[in-house]
Protein backbone atom coordinates (compact mmCIF):
# COMPACT_ATOMS: atom_id res chain seq x y z
CA UNK A 1 0.00 0.00 0.00
CA UNK A 2 2.93 2.42 0.84
CA UNK A 3 4.32 1.57 -2.66
CA UNK A 4 1.01 2.24 -4.88
CA UNK A 5 0.94 5.73 -2.35
CA UNK A 6 4.54 7.06 -3.20
CA UNK A 7 4.26 6.10 -6.95
CA UNK A 8 0.77 7.84 -6.59
CA UNK A 9 2.09 10.85 -5.29
CA UNK A 10 5.03 10.78 -8.32
CA UNK A 11 2.49 10.68 -10.62
CA UNK A 12 0.41 13.51 -9.44
CA UNK A 13 3.18 15.66 -8.64
CA UNK A 14 3.70 15.91 -12.58
CA UNK A 15 0.32 16.48 -13.25
CA UNK A 16 -0.02 19.69 -14.96
CA UNK A 17 -3.10 22.00 -14.89
CA UNK A 18 -3.72 25.90 -15.95
CA UNK A 19 -1.54 27.73 -13.49
CA UNK A 20 -3.65 30.53 -11.23
CA UNK A 21 -3.75 33.62 -12.66
CA UNK A 22 -5.62 37.28 -11.50
CA UNK A 23 -7.19 37.48 -14.77
CA UNK A 24 -10.39 39.25 -15.43
CA UNK A 25 -11.79 36.25 -17.21
CA UNK A 26 -10.94 33.96 -13.90
CA UNK A 27 -12.37 36.60 -11.61
CA UNK A 28 -15.74 36.67 -13.23
CA UNK A 29 -15.24 32.69 -13.20
CA UNK A 30 -14.76 32.85 -9.56
CA UNK A 31 -17.69 34.48 -8.72
CA UNK A 32 -19.56 31.41 -8.94
CA UNK A 33 -17.63 29.46 -6.24
CA UNK A 34 -17.85 32.38 -3.91
CA UNK A 35 -21.82 33.08 -4.22
CA UNK A 36 -22.41 29.66 -3.89
CA UNK A 37 -20.70 29.30 -0.66
CA UNK A 38 -23.06 30.60 2.33
CA UNK A 39 -20.35 31.83 5.42
CA UNK A 40 -22.09 31.56 8.81
CA UNK A 41 -19.34 31.79 11.17
CA UNK A 42 -20.59 30.81 14.48
CA UNK A 43 -17.63 29.72 16.58
CA UNK A 44 -16.34 33.06 15.87
CA UNK A 45 -19.63 35.04 17.25
CA UNK A 46 -19.76 32.57 20.38
CA UNK A 47 -16.23 32.03 21.45
CA UNK A 48 -13.27 34.29 22.52
CA UNK A 49 -10.77 35.52 19.47
CA UNK A 50 -7.54 36.89 20.46
CA UNK A 51 -7.32 40.93 19.59
CA UNK A 52 -3.62 40.09 17.80
CA UNK A 53 -3.31 39.44 14.47
CA UNK A 54 0.49 38.20 14.67
CA UNK A 55 1.10 34.68 13.44
CA UNK A 56 4.84 34.36 14.91
CA UNK A 57 4.19 31.45 17.48
CA UNK A 58 3.47 33.21 20.46
CA UNK A 59 1.31 31.93 23.90
CA UNK A 60 -2.56 32.87 22.76
CA UNK A 61 -3.73 33.43 26.52
CA UNK A 62 -7.79 33.71 27.21
CA UNK A 63 -9.22 33.07 23.67
CA UNK A 64 -10.05 29.96 21.51
CA UNK A 65 -8.37 31.71 18.80
CA UNK A 66 -6.14 33.43 17.03
CA UNK A 67 -6.67 35.06 13.71
CA UNK A 68 -4.50 34.42 10.77
CA UNK A 69 -3.56 34.52 7.41
CA UNK A 70 -2.69 31.91 4.57
CA UNK A 71 0.84 31.88 3.30
CA UNK A 72 0.20 32.43 -0.36
CA UNK A 73 1.44 29.43 -2.35
CA UNK A 74 3.98 29.79 -5.80
CA UNK A 75 1.55 28.08 -8.82
CA UNK A 76 -1.07 26.21 -6.53
CA UNK A 77 -2.33 23.82 -9.21
CA UNK A 78 -5.27 21.02 -8.27
CA UNK A 79 -3.77 17.13 -7.45
CA UNK A 80 -7.62 15.81 -6.87
CA UNK A 81 -10.83 16.60 -5.77
CA UNK A 82 -13.75 14.73 -4.18
CA UNK A 83 -17.08 15.80 -5.69
CA UNK A 84 -18.92 14.37 -3.30
CA UNK A 85 -17.76 15.75 -0.20
CA UNK A 86 -17.88 19.65 -2.55
CA UNK A 87 -21.40 18.84 -2.64
CA UNK A 88 -21.54 18.79 1.10
CA UNK A 89 -21.13 22.36 0.83
CA UNK A 90 -23.43 22.69 -2.61
CA UNK A 91 -20.50 22.73 -4.89
CA UNK A 92 -21.64 20.85 -7.84
CA UNK A 93 -19.14 20.02 -10.58
CA UNK A 94 -20.06 21.90 -13.64
CA UNK A 95 -18.18 23.44 -16.27
CA UNK A 96 -14.55 22.92 -18.24
CA UNK A 97 -12.74 20.67 -16.33
CA UNK A 98 -9.56 23.04 -16.33
CA UNK A 99 -11.80 26.15 -15.35
CA UNK A 100 -13.09 23.75 -12.63
CA UNK A 101 -9.13 22.95 -11.33
CA UNK A 102 -7.90 26.94 -11.60
CA UNK A 103 -10.55 28.07 -9.67
CA UNK A 104 -10.84 25.34 -6.25
CA UNK A 105 -6.65 25.68 -6.56
CA UNK A 106 -7.16 29.32 -6.51
CA UNK A 107 -9.27 29.18 -3.38
CA UNK A 108 -8.29 26.10 -1.48
CA UNK A 109 -4.95 26.67 -1.81
CA UNK A 110 -5.43 30.00 0.46
CA UNK A 111 -4.09 32.05 -2.42
CA UNK A 112 -7.54 33.63 -2.62
CA UNK A 113 -10.08 34.45 0.62
CA UNK A 114 -13.68 33.51 -0.05
CA UNK A 115 -15.63 36.19 0.56
CA UNK A 116 -17.44 35.71 3.91
CA UNK A 117 -14.38 33.89 5.15
CA UNK A 118 -12.59 35.08 8.48
CA UNK A 119 -9.34 32.76 8.94
CA UNK A 120 -8.00 32.05 12.45
CA UNK A 121 -6.15 29.23 13.95
CA UNK A 122 -7.68 27.12 17.06
CA UNK A 123 -6.05 27.29 20.47
CA UNK A 124 -5.71 23.63 22.40
CA UNK A 125 -3.60 22.00 24.41
CA UNK A 126 -2.71 17.92 24.88
CA UNK A 127 -1.59 15.06 26.15
CA UNK A 128 0.72 13.47 23.65
CA UNK A 129 2.14 10.14 24.37
CA UNK A 130 0.42 9.71 28.19
CA UNK A 131 2.31 13.19 29.02
CA UNK A 132 1.04 17.13 29.28
CA UNK A 133 2.21 19.03 26.56
CA UNK A 134 0.71 22.30 27.37
CA UNK A 135 -0.40 24.59 24.07
CA UNK A 136 -0.17 22.87 21.14
CA UNK A 137 -2.95 24.59 18.91
CA UNK A 138 -3.20 24.93 14.82
CA UNK A 139 0.19 24.79 14.26
CA UNK A 140 -0.58 24.03 10.69
CA UNK A 141 -4.10 24.40 9.94
CA UNK A 142 -6.19 27.15 9.38
CA UNK A 143 -10.08 27.22 9.97
CA UNK A 144 -11.33 29.09 6.78
CA UNK A 145 -14.75 29.43 8.49
CA UNK A 146 -18.78 27.66 8.26
CA UNK A 147 -20.58 27.26 5.35
CA UNK A 148 -24.60 26.63 5.17
CA UNK A 149 -24.86 23.42 2.85
CA UNK A 150 -28.16 22.85 0.14
CA UNK A 151 -29.90 21.03 3.29
CA UNK A 152 -29.18 23.36 5.96
CA UNK A 153 -26.16 21.43 7.61
CA UNK A 154 -23.56 23.50 8.93
CA UNK A 155 -19.91 22.48 7.40
CA UNK A 156 -16.53 24.04 8.93
CA UNK A 157 -13.77 24.69 6.30
CA UNK A 158 -10.12 23.92 7.17
CA UNK A 159 -7.00 24.53 5.12
CA UNK A 160 -4.36 21.96 6.07
CA UNK A 161 -0.69 23.01 5.42
CA UNK A 162 -1.37 26.78 4.81
CA UNK A 163 1.13 28.43 6.66
CA UNK A 164 2.66 30.03 10.04
CA UNK A 165 0.03 30.42 12.62
CA UNK A 166 0.86 31.15 16.43
CA UNK A 167 0.42 27.62 17.36
CA UNK A 168 3.47 26.75 14.77
CA UNK A 169 6.36 26.34 17.16
CA UNK A 170 9.30 25.69 15.42
CA UNK A 171 7.88 23.95 12.49
CA UNK A 172 6.62 25.87 8.83
CA UNK A 173 3.36 25.47 9.14
CA UNK A 174 3.32 23.17 5.71
CA UNK A 175 2.40 19.94 4.81
CA UNK A 176 4.08 17.93 1.81
CA UNK A 177 2.15 16.13 -1.28
CA UNK A 178 3.17 12.39 -0.36
CA UNK A 179 1.44 13.02 3.54
CA UNK A 180 -1.52 15.40 1.73
CA UNK A 181 -2.67 12.77 -0.29
CA UNK A 182 -2.67 9.64 2.09
CA UNK A 183 -4.95 12.18 3.89
CA UNK A 184 -6.90 12.89 1.35
CA UNK A 185 -7.65 9.25 0.37
CA UNK A 186 -8.00 8.01 3.77
CA UNK A 187 -10.29 10.46 4.61
CA UNK A 188 -12.69 9.56 1.83
CA UNK A 189 -12.07 5.94 2.03
CA UNK A 190 -13.02 5.86 6.11
CA UNK A 191 -16.20 7.96 4.88
CA UNK A 192 -17.34 5.23 2.27
CA UNK A 193 -16.21 2.29 4.94
CA UNK A 194 -19.25 3.74 6.85
CA UNK A 195 -17.03 5.22 9.48
CA UNK A 196 -17.74 8.55 11.20
CA UNK A 197 -14.59 10.94 9.82
CA UNK A 198 -13.54 14.50 8.41
CA UNK A 199 -13.20 14.79 5.01
CA UNK A 200 -11.48 15.87 1.86
CA UNK A 201 -12.47 17.86 -0.16
CA UNK A 202 -9.54 19.15 -2.61
CA UNK A 203 -5.79 18.35 -2.40
CA UNK A 204 -3.75 21.47 -4.04
CA UNK A 205 -0.15 21.20 -4.58
CA UNK A 206 2.55 23.82 -5.99
CA UNK A 207 5.77 25.10 -7.11
CA UNK A 208 6.37 26.18 -3.38
CA UNK A 209 8.90 23.73 -1.30
CA UNK A 210 10.08 23.04 2.01
CA UNK A 211 12.98 20.82 2.87
CA UNK A 212 12.06 17.10 5.18
CA UNK A 213 13.94 14.34 6.31
CA UNK A 214 11.26 11.88 4.46
CA UNK A 215 13.16 8.70 6.12
CA UNK A 216 14.74 10.25 9.20
CA UNK A 217 18.15 8.90 7.73
CA UNK A 218 20.17 12.35 7.72
CA UNK A 219 19.67 13.19 3.89
CA UNK A 220 17.18 16.08 3.61
CA UNK A 221 14.61 16.41 0.45
CA UNK A 222 13.57 19.32 -1.30
CA UNK A 223 9.29 18.79 -1.51
CA UNK A 224 6.03 20.63 -2.78
CA UNK A 225 3.71 22.23 -0.39
CA UNK A 226 0.28 21.14 -0.43
CA UNK A 227 -2.92 21.91 0.87
CA UNK A 228 -6.21 19.82 1.68
CA UNK A 229 -8.85 21.07 2.25
CA UNK A 230 -10.58 19.50 5.10
CA UNK A 231 -14.69 19.42 5.70
CA UNK A 232 -16.51 18.31 8.82
CA UNK A 233 -19.12 19.41 11.27
CA UNK A 234 -16.41 21.12 13.32
CA UNK A 235 -12.69 20.63 13.82
CA UNK A 236 -12.43 23.02 16.92
CA UNK A 237 -14.07 20.59 19.20
CA UNK A 238 -11.02 18.49 20.27
CA UNK A 239 -10.66 16.50 23.68
CA UNK A 240 -7.41 19.18 23.96
CA UNK A 241 -9.69 22.52 23.39
CA UNK A 242 -10.81 21.49 26.94
CA UNK A 243 -7.43 21.17 28.21
CA UNK A 244 -6.05 24.78 28.00
CA UNK A 245 -7.74 25.46 31.44
CA UNK A 246 -4.92 23.32 32.84
CA UNK A 247 -2.79 24.41 35.35
CA UNK A 248 0.51 23.10 35.74
CA UNK A 249 1.09 19.53 35.33
CA UNK A 250 2.56 17.28 38.23
CA UNK A 251 5.58 15.41 36.14
CA UNK A 252 5.87 17.76 33.23
CA UNK A 253 5.42 21.09 34.30
CA UNK A 254 3.51 22.79 31.66
CA UNK A 255 0.40 24.30 32.18
CA UNK A 256 -2.73 25.78 29.72
CA UNK A 257 -2.81 28.76 28.67
CA UNK A 258 -5.76 30.26 29.90
CA UNK A 259 -5.47 28.44 33.94
CA UNK A 260 -8.56 30.02 35.96
CA UNK A 261 -10.50 30.62 33.32
CA UNK A 262 -13.87 29.00 33.92
CA UNK A 263 -15.76 31.62 32.41
CA UNK A 264 -14.27 30.19 28.56
CA UNK A 265 -14.69 26.61 29.79
CA UNK A 266 -18.75 27.42 30.31
CA UNK A 267 -18.80 29.42 27.08
CA UNK A 268 -17.29 26.70 25.04
CA UNK A 269 -19.68 23.84 27.04
CA UNK A 270 -22.65 26.30 25.72
CA UNK A 271 -21.32 26.26 21.91
CA UNK A 272 -20.55 22.48 21.91
CA UNK A 273 -24.06 20.97 23.63
CA UNK A 274 -26.33 23.83 22.14
CA UNK A 275 -24.91 23.53 18.28
CA UNK A 276 -23.30 19.87 18.03
CA UNK A 277 -25.88 18.19 20.73
CA UNK A 278 -29.14 20.54 20.56
CA UNK A 279 -30.96 17.59 21.94
CA UNK A 280 -29.32 17.34 25.26
CA UNK A 281 -29.61 21.28 25.37
CA UNK A 282 -33.21 21.39 24.91
CA UNK A 283 -33.40 18.20 27.67
CA UNK A 284 -31.58 20.02 30.16
CA UNK A 285 -31.55 23.24 29.55
CA UNK A 286 -32.70 24.36 33.31
CA UNK A 287 -30.06 21.93 34.99
CA UNK A 288 -25.93 21.79 33.51
CA UNK A 289 -24.82 19.81 35.86
CA UNK A 290 -27.43 17.29 34.23
CA UNK A 291 -27.13 18.86 30.56
CA UNK A 292 -23.12 18.43 30.80
CA UNK A 293 -23.43 14.67 32.37
CA UNK A 294 -25.29 13.99 29.60
CA UNK A 295 -23.10 15.52 27.01
CA UNK A 296 -20.36 13.18 28.74
CA UNK A 297 -22.33 9.98 27.99
CA UNK A 298 -22.54 10.60 24.66
CA UNK A 299 -19.21 11.49 23.64
CA UNK A 300 -17.97 8.60 25.74
CA UNK A 301 -20.45 6.25 23.87
CA UNK A 302 -19.88 7.48 20.40
CA UNK A 303 -16.04 7.34 21.11
CA UNK A 304 -16.41 3.67 21.61
CA UNK A 305 -18.39 3.05 18.76
CA UNK A 306 -16.27 4.75 16.55
CA UNK A 307 -13.11 2.90 18.10
CA UNK A 308 -15.01 -0.40 17.68
CA UNK A 309 -15.41 0.58 14.14
CA UNK A 310 -11.87 1.01 13.77
CA UNK A 311 -11.30 -2.25 15.42
CA UNK A 312 -12.94 -4.08 12.63
CA UNK A 313 -11.28 -3.03 9.69
CA UNK A 314 -8.17 -3.29 10.94
CA UNK A 315 -7.14 0.74 11.17
CA UNK A 316 -4.74 1.77 13.41
CA UNK A 317 -4.86 5.68 13.75
CA UNK A 318 -0.89 5.77 15.31
CA UNK A 319 -1.27 9.22 17.40
CA UNK A 320 -4.15 9.04 19.46
CA UNK A 321 -3.46 12.12 21.89
CA UNK A 322 -5.62 13.59 23.45
CA UNK A 323 -6.01 16.70 21.27
CA UNK A 324 -6.32 14.11 18.21
CA UNK A 325 -9.64 13.02 19.72
CA UNK A 326 -13.29 14.88 18.78
CA UNK A 327 -15.48 15.77 20.76
CA UNK A 328 -17.81 14.70 18.30
CA UNK A 329 -16.69 11.02 17.50
CA UNK A 330 -15.05 11.83 14.04
CA UNK A 331 -12.08 10.33 13.24
CA UNK A 332 -9.24 13.83 13.07
CA UNK A 333 -5.91 14.36 12.15
CA UNK A 334 -4.32 11.53 9.41
CA UNK A 335 -0.59 11.08 10.34
CA UNK A 336 1.10 8.13 10.60
CA UNK A 337 -1.89 6.02 10.12
CA UNK A 338 -2.25 2.89 8.73
CA UNK A 339 -4.26 -0.24 8.21
CA UNK A 340 -2.98 -3.91 8.88
CA UNK A 341 -2.18 -6.33 6.27
CA UNK A 342 -1.26 -9.68 8.08
CA UNK A 343 -3.54 -9.53 11.44
CA UNK A 344 -0.96 -8.71 14.66
CA UNK A 345 -2.97 -7.66 17.48
CA UNK A 346 0.11 -5.79 18.38
CA UNK A 347 0.44 -3.87 15.21
CA UNK A 348 2.95 -0.95 15.85
CA UNK A 349 1.79 2.07 12.51
CA UNK A 350 3.40 5.06 13.97
CA UNK A 351 7.47 4.19 14.16
CA UNK A 352 8.14 6.87 16.55
CA UNK A 353 5.67 4.98 18.95
CA UNK A 354 8.83 3.00 20.48
CA UNK A 355 7.00 1.46 23.37
CA UNK A 356 3.60 0.45 21.06
CA UNK A 357 1.60 3.00 23.05
CA UNK A 358 -0.53 3.55 20.23
CA UNK A 359 -0.40 -0.38 19.00
CA UNK A 360 -3.60 -1.80 17.45
CA UNK A 361 -4.88 -3.27 20.19
CA UNK A 362 -4.34 -0.60 22.71
CA UNK A 363 -6.56 1.56 20.90
CA UNK A 364 -9.50 0.95 22.79
CA UNK A 365 -8.29 1.42 26.50
CA UNK A 366 -5.91 4.72 25.02
CA UNK A 367 -9.58 5.89 23.84
CA UNK A 368 -10.99 5.43 27.46
CA UNK A 369 -7.73 7.12 28.85
CA UNK A 370 -8.41 10.42 26.65
CA UNK A 371 -11.93 10.40 27.66
CA UNK A 372 -10.33 9.97 31.56
CA UNK A 373 -8.35 13.16 30.37
CA UNK A 374 -11.42 15.14 29.04
CA UNK A 375 -13.66 14.27 31.91
CA UNK A 376 -10.59 16.21 34.39
CA UNK A 377 -10.78 18.61 31.52
CA UNK A 378 -14.56 19.73 32.30
CA UNK A 379 -14.47 20.16 36.18
CA UNK A 380 -15.79 21.94 37.83
CA UNK A 381 -18.69 22.14 35.15
CA UNK A 382 -19.16 18.04 35.73
CA UNK A 383 -17.98 16.78 39.34
CA UNK A 384 -15.21 13.97 38.33
CA UNK A 385 -17.46 11.64 40.80
CA UNK A 386 -20.25 11.63 38.14
CA UNK A 387 -18.06 11.59 34.91
CA UNK A 388 -16.07 8.73 35.90
CA UNK A 389 -19.09 6.63 36.92
CA UNK A 390 -20.60 7.20 33.36
CA UNK A 391 -17.14 6.01 32.08
CA UNK A 392 -17.06 3.18 34.06
CA UNK A 393 -20.85 2.28 33.32
CA UNK A 394 -21.10 2.88 29.46
CA UNK A 395 -17.64 2.38 27.68
CA UNK A 396 -16.21 -0.88 28.05
CA UNK A 397 -20.33 -2.34 27.50
CA UNK A 398 -20.86 0.25 24.18
CA UNK A 399 -17.48 -1.04 22.72
CA UNK A 400 -17.96 -4.37 23.12
CA UNK A 401 -21.77 -4.01 22.17
CA UNK A 402 -21.12 -2.26 18.73
CA UNK A 403 -17.75 -4.42 18.08
CA UNK A 404 -19.56 -7.71 18.26
CA UNK A 405 -22.72 -6.35 16.04
CA UNK A 406 -19.99 -5.20 13.25
CA UNK A 407 -18.12 -8.62 13.66
CA UNK A 408 -21.54 -10.54 13.18
CA UNK A 409 -22.16 -8.61 9.95
CA UNK A 410 -18.26 -9.34 8.69
CA UNK A 411 -19.05 -12.99 9.35
CA UNK A 412 -22.68 -12.97 8.01
CA UNK A 413 -24.14 -13.64 11.37
CA UNK A 414 -27.65 -11.57 10.78
CA UNK A 415 -30.21 -14.07 11.32
CA UNK A 416 -29.24 -15.03 14.82
CA UNK A 417 -27.40 -14.24 17.82
CA UNK A 418 -25.63 -16.71 19.93
CA UNK A 419 -23.66 -16.26 23.28
CA UNK A 420 -20.99 -18.12 21.53
CA UNK A 421 -20.87 -15.56 18.58
CA UNK A 422 -18.18 -13.32 20.60
CA UNK A 423 -15.87 -16.92 21.26
CA UNK A 424 -16.12 -17.45 17.59
CA UNK A 425 -14.91 -13.98 16.47
CA UNK A 426 -11.93 -14.42 19.02
CA UNK A 427 -11.16 -17.71 18.14
CA UNK A 428 -11.03 -16.63 14.60
CA UNK A 429 -8.57 -14.23 15.01
CA UNK A 430 -6.05 -15.96 17.41
CA UNK A 431 -6.11 -18.35 14.03
CA UNK A 432 -5.03 -15.57 11.66
CA UNK A 433 -2.74 -14.02 14.41
CA UNK A 434 -1.19 -17.62 13.90
CA UNK A 435 -1.39 -18.56 10.54
CA UNK A 436 -0.29 -14.78 9.44
CA UNK A 437 -3.35 -14.27 8.03
CA UNK A 438 -4.29 -11.47 5.55
CA UNK A 439 -6.95 -9.54 7.83
CA UNK A 440 -9.08 -7.82 5.20
CA UNK A 441 -8.49 -10.39 2.44
CA UNK A 442 -9.73 -13.29 4.63
CA UNK A 443 -12.94 -11.18 5.78
CA UNK A 444 -13.30 -10.65 1.52
CA UNK A 445 -12.72 -14.52 1.37
CA UNK A 446 -15.53 -15.44 3.81
CA UNK A 447 -17.95 -13.51 2.42
CA UNK A 448 -17.69 -15.21 -1.01
CA UNK A 449 -18.85 -18.96 0.61
CA UNK A 450 -21.55 -19.94 0.13
CA UNK A 451 -23.22 -22.47 2.72
CA UNK A 452 -24.45 -24.61 -0.04
CA UNK A 453 -21.03 -25.59 -1.21
CA UNK A 454 -20.28 -29.26 -1.80
CA UNK A 455 -17.14 -31.02 -1.05
CA UNK A 456 -15.14 -30.77 -3.74
CA UNK A 457 -16.26 -27.16 -3.62
CA UNK A 458 -14.94 -26.60 -0.04
CA UNK A 459 -11.45 -27.57 -0.75
CA UNK A 460 -10.83 -25.23 -3.09
CA UNK A 461 -12.31 -22.67 -0.68
CA UNK A 462 -9.62 -23.68 2.29
CA UNK A 463 -7.07 -23.32 -0.54
CA UNK A 464 -7.71 -19.99 -1.02
CA UNK A 465 -7.93 -18.97 2.44
CA UNK A 466 -4.24 -20.79 2.95
CA UNK A 467 -3.12 -18.44 0.38
CA UNK A 468 -3.94 -15.64 2.54
CA UNK A 469 -1.52 -16.57 5.05
CA UNK A 470 2.21 -16.43 5.98
CA UNK A 471 4.44 -18.90 4.81
CA UNK A 472 6.53 -21.19 7.80
CA UNK A 473 9.77 -18.55 6.85
CA UNK A 474 7.17 -15.61 7.43
CA UNK A 475 5.89 -16.90 10.51
CA UNK A 476 9.83 -17.65 12.02
CA UNK A 477 10.61 -14.02 11.24
CA UNK A 478 7.23 -13.04 12.61
CA UNK A 479 7.67 -15.07 15.96
CA UNK A 480 10.39 -14.46 16.78
CA UNK A 481 11.60 -14.28 20.11
CA UNK A 482 13.40 -11.40 21.70
CA UNK A 483 15.52 -13.44 23.96
CA UNK A 484 18.79 -15.77 22.69
CA UNK A 485 17.64 -19.07 21.46
CA UNK A 486 19.55 -21.01 24.42
CA UNK A 487 17.58 -18.82 27.16
CA UNK A 488 14.38 -19.50 25.49
CA UNK A 489 14.80 -23.01 25.46
CA UNK A 490 15.89 -23.27 29.04
CA UNK A 491 12.94 -20.78 30.35
CA UNK A 492 10.52 -23.23 28.10
CA UNK A 493 11.67 -25.98 29.90
CA UNK A 494 11.17 -24.89 33.55
CA UNK A 495 8.16 -23.19 32.85
CA UNK A 496 6.72 -26.62 30.93
CA UNK A 497 8.65 -29.76 33.42
CA UNK A 498 5.02 -30.35 35.50
CA UNK A 499 2.44 -30.32 32.38
CA UNK A 500 2.05 -33.95 30.42
CA UNK A 501 4.17 -33.99 26.97
CA UNK A 502 6.35 -31.35 28.22
CA UNK A 503 9.25 -32.91 26.61
CA UNK A 504 7.66 -32.82 23.07
CA UNK A 505 6.21 -28.90 23.51
CA UNK A 506 10.05 -28.27 24.27
CA UNK A 507 11.43 -29.71 21.42
CA UNK A 508 9.16 -28.29 18.73
CA UNK A 509 9.35 -24.79 20.18
CA UNK A 510 13.41 -24.89 20.29
CA UNK A 511 13.37 -26.52 16.71
CA UNK A 512 11.15 -23.48 15.38
CA UNK A 513 13.45 -20.63 17.02
CA UNK A 514 16.44 -21.97 16.40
Amino acid sequence: AFSALSALSSSLALRSCSPCSPSSALSQRSARISLALRFDNLALRSLPVDPSEDSAPRAVPGACFARVRPTPLRNPRLVAMSPPALALLGLEAGGPEAEREAEAALYFSGNRLLPGSEPAAHCYCGHQFGSFAGQLGDGAAIYLGEVRGPRGARWELQLKGAGITPFSRQADGRKVLRSSIREFLCSEAMFHLGIPTTRAGTCVTSDSEVVRDIFYDGNPKKERCTVVLRIASTFISRFGSFEIFKPPDEYTGRKGPSVNRNDIRVQMLNYVIGTFYPEIQEAHADNSIQRNAAFFKEITKRTARLVAEWQCVGFCHGVLNTDNMSIVGLTIDYGPFGFMDRYDPEHICNGSDNTGRYAYNKQPEICKWNLGKLAEALVPELPLEISELILEEEYDAEFEKHYLQKMRKKLGLIQLELEEDSKLVSELLETMHLTGGDFTNIFYLLSSFSVDTDPSGLEDFLGKLMSQCASVEELRVAFKPQMDPSSLCVLISQLSACEQGAGQRNWLACSLFT
